[in-house]
């Protein structure tokens, strides 16, 4: 998404506007399209400011978190449960749906990592986890 267009150049248009010229007429004089025109017109007739609104972030989490309480239930009480699982537990007991993939967004956010750790260390060789012994030279 690119960014906002200047404040400045939003005032003048406006300016333009509440002076006498069209919105299409205003939006060709400063290079702009007409619909941004018409909404910057738009917003300031309704929010008093041309400024524009915040972009990105996220707007739709707050789906999930509303059942984050169960899905931690359920990781407790069943530690190897799979994202799969979660997902079609929410579906089936509780009519949401969700992708494995934000559900496992909403464990992230609450700090559940499935982390290796000593007992699941990663896989070594197969064999000769030493050197051979003679072929190790010692110090002189």
């Amino acid at each position: 998404m690119g960014k906002p267009l200047s404040l400045d150049l939003r005032s003048r248009l406006v300016a333009a506007v509440s002076g006498g010229m069209s919105r299409r007429g205003a939006a060709d004089r400063f290079g702009v399209s007409a619909a941004s025109a018409v909404r910057w017109v738009e917003a300031v007739n309704r929010t008093g400011t041309v400024e524009a609104k915040p972009q990105g972030g996220d707007t739709r989490s707050h789906r999930i978190e509303a059942f984050s309480a169960v899905i931690l239930a359920a990781v407790a009480a069943q530690k190897d449960i799979s994202l799969v699982e979660l997902a079609e537990m929410l579906r089936t007991e509780h009519g949401a749906s969700f992708a494995a993939s934000t559900v496992w967004r909403c464990l992230d956010r609450h700090g559940m990592t499935f982390k290796k750790n000593s007992a699941r260390s990663r896989a070594g060789a197969a064999r000769r986890r030493r050197p051979a012994p003679g072929l190790v030279r010692s110090p002189a």
